[in-house]
């Protein structure tokens, strides 16, 4: 990339990670066009139908927007909403649907609830697994997300996302000239705000941050810091399989968020190319020789399916076993459908003692939350754990040794009808 378009990249991404009204001018400044206007008429029913209103690879493999944003907020009351918040809280999400196509182009985003929001109201929650979050290994001590809203905006404009976020939180009085009459921020506050990008280029870009090794080993062409590619389609929940079929939010879905610290240097420092691939997708991938570089080449499909029926043989044969192959014994129902949709994005957000820190955020759709923690078990691996020396909790055991879970939280993303401060049968 010519140094004058990575300069212009860093610049975008630095300023949605920082947010401020300086950061948004510096981007609308360096936007070549405007984005284009919405259509509220024509937004889908379903609040997380973004894989067809993005950017596709030569295999169909959807590429998420490059520059996302998670804003976490409290409702400024105790009890549940009245009915004049919910009106607020609509008018601001509209201004939204006004401003900006149903688009990566333009914008994606929805609006989703904690079970501690809906234990303000006095009915229960309906049709929908949604426990509160408890943590899934024994080995992890996370901060559990708990507050009322996640509101989730993605866009591969980083000027887009930036101004969304001003609009709903009172920085802005126009977005993509559209006036805004209302704010989130009338009836909630933003208790937590995390940015983060994903795509080609970019992790490779901003790889100056602690947990990545000072020689820059994050490729080029690498879509996450640890240098491979991900979200193979066929390896992917459909939107539809993850979509609520009954019940009073029918249309909606369950999404689970995780904060990841990235520890990489023992991952570039100790393991070799091959012993990489090993164990993010399975000893067998290496042995077969299957991957090339970051991945491409594998298509629409990982080929992990191929390599589930043995991993306390691959444990005993190669001292290791694959994350991705963990993972996928728990990722597929009686029908052979992949159950969890998978969204995730790197970040930088977080701050050590010297500088920006490597993080993971991952977002993940499914039909009940206990199908994540199902999956999440299937990854703990701690019954391949048990069949080899080789392979302990968090060594030789896919990726635990690197990555470590500092935030989670539980959210129903409910259908667009009723996503401004829903009640629990609206």
């Amino acid at each position: 990339m010519p140094p004058a378009d990575r300069s212009r990249r860093d610049v975008l991404k630095a300023a949605v990670a920082a947010g401020s009204t300086a950061a948004l001018a510096a981007c609308l400044d360096l936007a070549d066009d405007d984005p284009p206007r919405g259509d509220p008429s024509s937004k889908p029913a379903r609040q997380h139908a973004w894989n067809d209103y993005v950017r596709t690879d030569e295999h169909g493999n959807v590429e998420l927007p490059r520059h996302q944003t998670l804003l976490y907020l409290s409702l400024d009351r105790d009890g549940p909403p009245t009915e004049a918040d919910r009106e607020t809280v609509e008018r601001a999400f509209s201004v939204l649907d006004e401003a900006y196509e149903w688009s990566s182009d333009g914008l994606l985003f929805s609006a989703a609830y904690s079970p501690a929001y809906f234990e303000r109201f006095d009915a229960p929650l309906a049709g929908v697994d949604l426990p509160r979050p408890e943590p899934l290994s024994p080995f992890e001590d996370p901060v559990f997300d708990e507050q009322d809203a996640l509101v989730h905006l993605a866009s591969d404009r980083a000027a887009v996302a930036l101004e969304a976020e001003h609009a709903l939180t009172g920085g802005t009085d126009d977005a993509n000239g559209v006036s805004v009459d209302a704010t989130l921020t009338d009836a909630l506050s933003v208790d937590s705000r995390r940015t983060g990008f994903v795509g080609a280029g970019l992790p490779a870009e901003h790889q100056d941050a602690a947990g990545i090794p000072d020689s820059e080993p994050v490729p080029e062409d690498a879509p996450l810091f640890m240098g491979f590619t991900a979200g193979f389609r066929e390896n992917q929940a459909s939107e539809d399989g993850v979509t609520l079929q009954s019940g009073p939010f029918a249309g909606g879905t369950t999404k689970v968020v995780a904060n990841l610290r990235q520890r990489l240097e023992d991952w570039y420092g100790e393991q070799d190319y091959e012993e990489r691939v090993m164990e993010l997708f399975s000893p067998g991938h290496a042995a077969d020789d299957l991957v090339e570089g970051v991945g491409n080449n594998l298509g629409a499909n990982s080929r992990v399916d191929e390599y589930v029926g043995d991993l306390a043989g691959h444990a005993r044969e190669y001292g290791r076993v694959g994350h991705a192959q963990k993972a996928a014994r728990a990722n597929r129902d009686e029908d052979g459908n992949v159950r969890v949709l998978r969204r995730h994005f790197e970040s930088t957000d977080d701050v050590g003692s010297d500088r920006r820190v490597a993080s993971l955020h991952f977002p993940s759709l499914q039909l009940e939350v206990s199908t994540f923690e199902d999956v999440r078990a299937a990854m703990n691996g701690t019954d391949v754990a048990e069949s080899s020396p080789a392979v302990r909790q968090r060594v030789n055991n896919g990726i635990l040794e690197y990555v470590f879970v500092r935030r989670r939280g539980y959210f129903l993303v409910p259908p667009r009808e009723s996503r401004s401060l829903p009640a629990p049968e609206p």
